[in-house]
């Protein structure tokens, strides 16, 4: 080794030390967890608990549509929407047995699935939350079966339905994807209770 390169290695330690006095290495905080667990003798987890923490799983945002028995378009905004195969190609999602939507996909044979963009964060509040007609002086395209798609969204799926599983307080719909479309875009994400872009 040359002089040159001892001086330069010692002249590197002592850096090296020097910055380590100045900016002293942490170990990270380390995070504190609030936990539910069912024990014996409690009867299930504790709800509110555990909703908080499926809360922290962030998701993109569907409205999903059918048509029911009186030919009147029916949707629900939910992010419960996930594939389930390639081959073939299925997906699926789930809804409250209390929803008012209940009924309609009880009965449907065919629904749509819309991914909503960045921008649409106002049809996904209307689409959870107003009790009326919430298709009135909506454009829609309407798809297989006479499921409406809503435009301009980032994803179409268009679904016959496959399977209906009862399990708890939901009814999961497990549907065979048809048809589908999408566009590059932003997507509309929910995690916490709180809208974000992606």
């Amino acid at each position: 080794m040359s002089a040159d390169s001892s001086n330069s290695s010692t002249c590197l330690a002592q850096w090296g030390h020097s910055i380590q006095k100045k900016y002293p290495m942490q170990s990270p905080a380390k995070p504190e967890f609030i936990r539910a667990e069912k024990r014996e003798g409690d009867a299930e987890l504790d709800a509110h608990l555990f909703r908080q923490a499926l809360a922290q799983f962030a998701t993109g945002i569907t409205i999903i549509t059918t048509k029911n028995a009186e030919g009147k378009y029916v949707g629900v905004t939910a992010n419960s929407f996930n594939s389930v195969s390639l081959h073939p190609p299925l997906v699926l999602w789930s809804l409250s047995k209390k929803a008012s939507s209940h009924d309609a996909f009880a009965v449907a044979t065919h629904y749509g699935v819309s991914v909503l963009s960045a921008d649409q964060e106002e049809l996904s509040h209307h689409f959870s939350t107003f009790k009326g007609d919430r298709f009135a002086g909506l454009e829609v395209i309407e798809g297989l079966g006479g499921a409406p798609l809503i435009p301009n969204a980032l994803a179409h799926f268009e679904c016959k339905v496959r399977n209906r599983h009862d399990e708890g307080d939901h009814f999961i719909m497990v549907g065979e994807v048809l048809r589908c479309d999408f566009r590059e875009g932003e997507a509309l994400v929910y995690r916490s209770r709180k809208y974000f872009r992606n």
